[in-house]
């Protein structure tokens, strides 16, 4: 059985026992959290619910990779560079209810 949550704008395919990477939820580390926003579930058959919830523990609070901000304009001597690293949760999904 797998389902499709929506966390932080973006949608994430799960699993029971599956590990994501989603934007910053404010939850302490080690703490569990129930996801709502269940967009499909499969359990043989695809379904679109608004009643199912997906439980997970948090396991840590990291910082993605770096990316780099680079701005320039041609012929005027203009650079700019500059990076940022997202905060991320790292989540482990424990179950799946329906």
């Amino acid at each position: 059985m797998f389902a499709v949550i929506k966390t932080g704008g973006k949608q994430y395919l799960v699993k029971k026992g599956s590990i994501i990477k989603v934007e910053k939820l404010e939850v302490e580390e080690g703490k569990e959290i129930e996801i709502d926003k269940v967009v499909c579930l499969s359990g043989g058959s695809l379904s679109c619910l608004t009643s199912a919830t997906v439980k997970a523990e948090v396991l840590g609070q990291h910082r993605g990779k770096k990316i780099i901000i680079f701005k320039k304009k041609r012929r005027k001597n203009y650079r700019r560079k500059t990076g940022h690293r997202q905060y991320m949760t790292v989540l482990r999904i424990n179950e799946i209810n329906h």
